[in-house]
């Protein structure tokens, strides 16, 4: 899948409490508490952080992980006489039940996680249509829809998977995000923009640079493991984008979907595709940050 395409496992007993229930705790403003600046320093104490931050980031990508694992081990023959692209709905639909009955996403976190699905789709239904031509899904499939596998659907929300449980697993919160108001009329733009480039200008770098300026001040805080750490949120946002496209990179050498260029044999994904996910990744971020318990951790300066 294209742009869009991404940034797994078990908690131990005794985080679970902290890293498998919605966070209920309240953003801070900007003078929020520093106490946990008091842990341990030194080049060992770094080390540890950057373990624990490692193993959360990995059970963050449980969905994509798995996913992508199945991308790997799935033939593209098929399975039992079931094509590529049905099989990998079936498993992705397993994953995604496995998700919910283990308690990593809650019913509210599906329900974002099912827009995420739906957006995805229609971006893939109009940027393979005929008239387009965008990317192509070459195989065959019983799951089929106006030429796109409804698997499709699930490598966009595997996006929004990732962020809800990177902000569980990583006490995440959000100091100096713009109004509400403000971060859903521009990730509107962008995502029309997808669409309406094909008819008129491509205004992804003007909304691009509206983006930077709004979220001039805004930065992530996370707690790796004892020590709050503190991040621009758009440097964030980039660095996943980065991730997603290394994984589309990963998604189009094993056949899933081509872009023209690719039809003859394989060649990497442009490197500009990188901000067209970029631009998903903060779409995907901001219908996240509207979720209730993680609402309570955002702070909107006044």
């Amino acid at each position: 899948m294209p742009p869009p395409p991404s940034p797994s496992g078990s908690a131990t007993a005794p985080a679970a409490g902290r890293e498998a229930g919605p966070s209920t705790r309240v953003a801070a403003g900007p003078a929020d508490s520093q106490g946990a600046d008091h842990a341990p320093a030194g080049p060992r104490a770094l080390a540890l952080e950057l373990l624990h931050f490692t193993r959360k980031e990995a059970l963050a990508c449980s969905f994509a992980g798995l996913f992508f694992a199945a991308v790997l081990f799935v033939p593209r023959a098929g399975v039992l006489g079931l094509p590529r692209y049905d099989a990998l709905l079936l498993i992705a639909l397993a994953i995604q039940a496995w998700m919910l009955w283990s308690g990593r996403e809650t019913l509210d976190e599906l329900k974002a996680i099912g827009l995420f699905h739906a957006l995805g789709f229609a971006l893939e239904v109009f940027k393979t249509s005929p008239g387009i031509g965008s990317w192509s899904y070459p195989d065959a499939g019983y799951t089929k829809l106006f030429g796109v596998p409804l698997f499709s659907g699930f490598m966009y929300a595997a996006v929004g998977s990732y962020i809800i449980q990177a902000w569980r697993l990583l006490d995440l919160r959000v100091v100096h995000h713009p109004p509400y108001w403000m971060a859903g009329l521009i990730a509107t733009a962008m995502y029309l923009n997808f669409f309406t480039h094909h008819f008129m200008g491509d205004y992804r770098w003007t909304l691009a640079a509206i983006a930077l300026g709004l979220y001039a001040r805004a930065q992530i805080v996370f707690r790796p493991h004892r020590r709050e750490r503190r991040m621009p949120l758009s440097l964030g946002l980039v660095l996943v984008g980065f991730f997603i496209w290394l994984a589309e990179n990963l998604g189009t050498f094993f056949g899933l979907w081509a872009y023209p260029h690719q039809l003859g044999a394989w060649a990497a994904v442009h490197v500009s595709k990188w901000s067209a996910w970029s631009l998903l990744v903060l779409m995907s971020f901001t219908i996240v940050t509207n979720l209730k318990h993680i609402k309570a951790t955002v702070h909107v300066p006044d």
